[in-house]
């Protein structure tokens, strides 16, 4: 039933899709106004586009969020000149859940633009003004629209205001954002804020006592528009909001440029709902306080500390993750002691400890304390090691491991073993195991220092799947972060012992060993399956469809070598078939890892290209790319898709397989892009509206000379394409 499933939705998408234009056009209105009746020669004339938006709908400020900022073309007689839009203050966009999606506007919006006409133009004529506005508009869903305005003035010596609009227009214009003399704002920042006071000066008689619903509206993606701003009073009539910075933004922005608005208005006439703001930043305050009377950036000796959260904002914030990773370590090392091979050996050390002090409890607590030592010195040796290990890797190209599909494949498989040695397909170091029990039995200080070093090395093997996410953060994280991580993995390691040492009678509230310690490991082993499936798809990004494909095919061998080797070397096999499994199980891993080895993608395009065979190379679409190349006189060839979509990539493996179409191409100089739509993206959205398309596959041929595209069907084959190209 799937087909004519398909078919049916189909149908219905291509019925909307022909309604789509009317929609558009039902659902924001434009039309040029003027605040004049006439065009007085060499006299700025001031127009404003108008945007009637039906209710729930809405359009875009110059710094849209989420979304395209609205735009107008003019086609001006000889000598006119045109400002650019002259913003009013914006308005949060929300969707229906709450969540901000952007700045723009609603209901009925002026965006106003100063024409200036020559002067030498004669009274009693008529001008025609004429623009094209584009602008995209969204409620639950969103879609571009545009229109052509006009607008008929006659030219006269003098002008009077328009009867319908000229007091509308009159009134925006004077409310345009803009610096007053009652206000005075400061701005300074840190790595992840932004601190922006607003101070009033002089007697209040100019400004409103109380502002309210206070935002800031970044010209520029400085400001996270989507995050919340914290406003604080300051207690002398001023407030400061605490802003967060983008991750997109810029490093080494020196000032702050944007709108704040006051739903009171920020004079005392209610006026003024947009504060100009335009300033460098300042040094970061130390604390928040009365700035009034004083001049920006001077300090106040009896400033008051914030309050708040606006109190040192970054200060708890920047060490969250690090926290986090610390906390998770130290439990990572606790849940070591539990492991089948671990956990039955905690009590019996500290029985030993206490035997070996004569009952000494101070003798007692000191073994505990070098057994720890033991243990931290191993695993601080264990994060040198990587440190040394990373430092000659930043220099070999190893400073970005997971961009190595090599590295990622590797890891994976890594992962994988220890997850299946979890899963009890196989045991793991029980030799290991049998050595550090020997070695425990030493005495004196010397046996409890090797003790902790061989809990880490030797006695815990059946653990090492924990140490693996600990590998991976120091490799990630900074030296002395990595020292940090491994610290915490070994306080949780030694951490029962020492303990235990303190209070050796607790030995008797511990659980008894039995069958639920290996359910506990277990289960333990699914986390280590979603990192493979996770690290699976990095390199379904890293790799060729046909390279992820492989890669996971490897990775299956792999796992059947384990198999191999687990199931002929359980306890009680014959010698026989302990050697057959072991042999097998090592063929079978390393025909899994030859398979799923990730092609080296770069030098066999290289190769082929060395060889002559023609390849297909996609850059990034853009409008700015497709024109320039229309203007070279180049075919282009524009594949709108999306990883999610998998009539995409079958069209992509039908077509550009085809030795026929690669010659074609190359021998045409086609210039392949592609439109990358796995995320959102509204320039994409907007292109696939303009020709009534709402989802991919999409594929377009510019031929040059031609005004419009040729569109493709949706399911391709090579017949089609060539006969697109050829025809």
């Amino acid at each position: 039933m799937r087909f004519p499933r398909l078919s049916l939705l189909s149908l219905l998408a291509l019925g909307l899709a022909a309604l789509l234009p009317a929609v558009a056009r039902a659902q924001v209105k434009a039309s040029l106004v003027a605040a004049e009746t006439a065009i007085v020669p060499g006299k700025s004339v001031q127009v404003a586009l108008r945007l009637v938006h039906q209710p729930h709908w809405h359009t875009y400020w110059i710094n849209p969020g989420t979304g395209l900022v609205t735009e107008i073309k003019w086609s001006l007689p000889p000598g006119w000149t045109a400002s650019a839009i002259q913003w009013p203050a914006p308005y949060v966009i929300k969707d229906k859940a709450g969540a901000i999606t952007g700045n723009g506007f609603e209901n009925d919006t002026f965006l106003p633009i100063t024409l200036t006409p020559p002067a030498g133009l004669t009274a009693g004529s008529t001008i025609t003004l004429k623009a094209s506005a584009e602008w995209l508009m969204c409620e639950d869903v969103c879609m571009p629209g545009n229109a052509d305005v006009t607008l008929t003035l006659p030219v006269a010596a003098t002008a009077a205001p328009d009867a319908a609009f000229g007091s509308r227009v009159s009134a925006v214009v004077a409310g345009l954002p803009r610096a007053d003399a009652a206000w005075k704002t400061s701005a300074s920042r840190d790595t992840k804020t932004i601190t922006l006071k607003v101070s009033p000066v002089g007697p209040t008689a100019g400004r409103a006592s109380t502002p309210a619903d206070l935002r800031f509206f970044a010209d520029d993606n400085l400001v996270a528009y989507e995050l919340p701003q914290t406003i604080t009073p300051d207690g002398a009539g001023g407030y400061v909001l605490t802003l967060s910075i983008s991750p997109d933004a810029p490093k080494d922005a020196t000032k702050l440029a944007g709108v704040l608005t006051n739903e009171k208005g920020w004079l005392a006439d209610g006026s003024l709902r947009g504060l100009r703001v335009d300033l460098p930043f300042a040094a970061a305050p130390a604390a928040v306080g009365s700035t009034v009377g004083r001049a920006s950036g001077t300090p106040d000796a009896n400033a008051r500390p914030a309050v708040g959260p606006t109190a040192a904002p970054s200060a708890a914030s920047a060490p969250v993750s690090l926290i986090s990773t610390l906390f998770l370590a130290l439990v990572g090392g606790l849940i070591l002691n539990l492991m089948p091979c671990v956990f039955p050996v905690l009590g019996i050390k500290i029985l030993g400890f206490v035997n070996q002090a004569g009952q000494d409890k101070k003798k007692v607590i000191l073994h505990g304390l070098v057994f720890a030592l033991g243990v931290l010195l191993s695993f601080w040796s264990l994060a040198a090691v990587l440190a040394v290990l990373r430092a000659g890797g930043d220099q070999l190209g190893w400073g970005f491991q997971l961009q190595s599909p090599l590295f990622v494949f590797g890891l994976a498989a890594v992962m994988l073993i220890f997850a299946m040695n979890m899963s009890g397909v196989f045991e793991f170091g029980l030799s290991a195991t049998g050595v550090g029990s020997d070695l425990q039995s030493k005495s004196g200080f010397a046996g409890s220092f090797f003790t902790g070093v061989l809990a880490t090395v030797v006695a815990t093997p059946c653990s090492a799947p924990f140490l693996a996410p600990a590998l991976g953060a120091a490799l990630t994280l900074s030296t002395i972060e990595s020292f940090a991580v491994f610290t915490a993995i070994a306080v949780g390691l030694a951490g029962p012992y020492l303990l235990l040492s303190i209070f050796p009678a607790a030995v008797k509230i511990l659980p008894r060993p039995g069958a639920w310690m290996e359910t506990f490991k277990q289960f333990m082993a699914f986390p280590l399956y979603a990192t493979v499936a996770y690290l699976a798809w990095v390199l379904a990004g890293q790799t060729t469809e046909n390279g992820s494909l492989m890669a996971l095919f490897g990775l299956v061998l792999i796992a059947l070598g384990v198999w191999f080797y687990g199931r002929y070397n359980q306890p009680g096999t014959k010698p026989g078939k302990v050697r057959f499994g072991t042999v097998t199980g090592a063929l079978v891993l390393a025909l899994g890892v030859w398979t799923g080895w990730p092609e080296n993608t770069e030098a066999k395009i290289a190769a082929a290209q060395a060889a002559g065979a023609p390849e297909v190379v996609w850059e990034k679409w853009s409008p700015a790319a497709v024109e320039k190349l229309r203007a070279e006189g180049r075919m282009i060839y524009v594949d709108f898709t999306a990883r999610w979509c998998a009539t995409c990539q079958t069209n992509k493996k039908i077509v550009f397989t085809s030795d026929a179409v690669l010659r074609e191409f190359a021998a045409k100089k086609i210039v392949t892009l592609r439109a990358d739509w796995t995320n959102k993206d509204p320039a994409i959205t907007t292109e696939l509206a303009k020709y009534q398309r709402s989802a991919v596959p999409f594929n377009v041929i510019w031929k040059p000379g031609k005004p419009e595209p040729l569109l493709l069907p949706e399911l391709l084959t090579p017949g089609i394409v060539l006969d697109a190209i050829k025809g």
